[in-house]
């Protein structure tokens, strides 16, 4: 029997934890031990801190592995490169890894490849902008995080300092970017890779709670854009991930398309993205199983992208006050065939970024119409 090993056991890595074991692979899970769910559902849980990249190298060289990955989760990306090239197994190069994970480096990779970026600053402190001209309002943002972490708007000078603060706070590398805001439409493009060569497999409309931390309050798949803009979204996103090195596996690419249709590249990802969107609205919506591909990247095999069922609307709709509360329990009462999955907490407080939030409703329907009147209103 083949073996991988799956970085992370939360909710995030269960999915892909679930696949490889239906699969006919013997899972071998590294994490930190808490509980969490992927320690119940892997063959073997070893803890294992999923930054100690030498912990699990060595691991993984007695295991004799014959693939490593994980989904949703730019930290654990870092581990599983570095033990793949290690190991001589497929997986994205440190290079790579380094521009995909590092805001600051990804940022140069983009202005030195000519990719439509938003600009940025690097800081450690609020004086490394002295004799810099901004124009607010501006985005402060952590190197190495993602969720909406420790992400602010800023509209003038006072709030500067804080939002950086805040920012390295949240951060693993207590720097932060202080960055151009670049308005419009929010997007997020999940794609798989495989030896170089590129495949687009769903566009989502986001929607955010706006200012100032844009947390994610819901998605929707397909994205309803034309084909000429989906046509220019494509050949954006594939230069960008040339530009980053980017070759195998899962990536999550967020942009924003402005009224005049300017496109801006916000961040790319090596890994798919979280919120669901990855391991269930990118099946839903495009009938392909993201998380399937992803196995079969890592284990060296080129990724089947052949449907494994009907496409419908794919949405989500997270919870966040007692408002959002009431519009899934009459989703339940008067459509409950569209609910794919739900969950329901107390709310006992309010959302700082979306490891906060309160539950959600995930949801597929037959047409688009049916499926906005569920989803949230757009503040971003």
């Amino acid at each position: 029997m083949k073996k991988i090993a799956i970085i992370g056991a939360s909710y995030l890595q269960n999915p892909l934890i679930l696949k490889a074991k239906e699969l006919g692979l013997e899972t071998h899970v590294f994490a930190w031990k808490c509980g969490d769910i992927g320690e119940q559902t892997a063959d073997f849980f070893y803890p294992i801190s999923i930054v100690e990249k030498e912990q699990i190298l060595e691991k993984c060289k007695a295991i004799e592995i014959d693939g490593i990955c994980t989904i949703a989760s730019d930290l654990a990306a870092i581990t599983v490169n570095y033990v793949a090239t290690k190991l001589g197994l497929t997986g994205n190069s440190i290079e790579a890894t380094e521009k995909s994970t590092n805001k600051h480096m990804m940022r140069n990779a983009f202005e030195e490849h000519g990719d439509p970026s938003p600009k940025s600053v690097l800081v450690s402190d609020v004086s490394d902008l002295e004799g810099i001209a901004l124009t607010y309002p501006v985005i402060v943002k952590p190197l190495d995080r993602s969720g909406s972490r420790g992400i602010t708007k800023v509209f003038d000078s006072t709030g500067l300092e804080e939002a950086i603060k805040v920012a390295e706070e949240q951060g693993f590398e207590k720097h932060a970017l202080v960055e151009e805001y670049v308005g419009g439409q929010e997007y997020s493009i999940e794609c798989i890779s495989y030896k170089g060569e590129h495949h687009f497999l769903a566009m989502t409309k986001k929607y955010t709670s706006g200012a100032p931390h844009f947390i994610e309050t819901g998605h929707m798949e397909p994205a309803p854009v034309s084909k000429e803009i989906m046509s220019q979204i494509k050949e954006i996103v594939f230069h960008a991930l040339d530009s980053l090195g980017l070759k195998y596996g899962a990536s999550h690419t967020e942009l924003k398309i402005a009224k005049d249709g300017t496109v801006r590249i916000i961040e790319i990802g090596g890994r798919m993205g979280g919120d669901f969107i990855g391991s269930n609205l990118v099946r839903i919506s495009s009938g392909v199983d993201f998380v399937r591909a992803v196995i079969q990247v890592a284990m060296g095999d080129e990724p089947d992208l052949s449907p494994v069922c009907d496409k419908k609307y794919a949405g989500i709709r997270f919870i966040f006050t007692e408002e959002d509360v009431e519009v899934i329990r009459r989703i339940k009462k008067t459509n409950p065939e569209i609910i794919v999955a739900s969950e329901i907490h107390d709310i006992t407080g309010e959302v700082q970024d979306s490891s906060t939030r309160f539950g959600y409703c995930l949801m597929q329907t037959n047409t688009r119409g049916e499926l906005e009147k569920y989803l949230p209103r757009n503040e971003g």
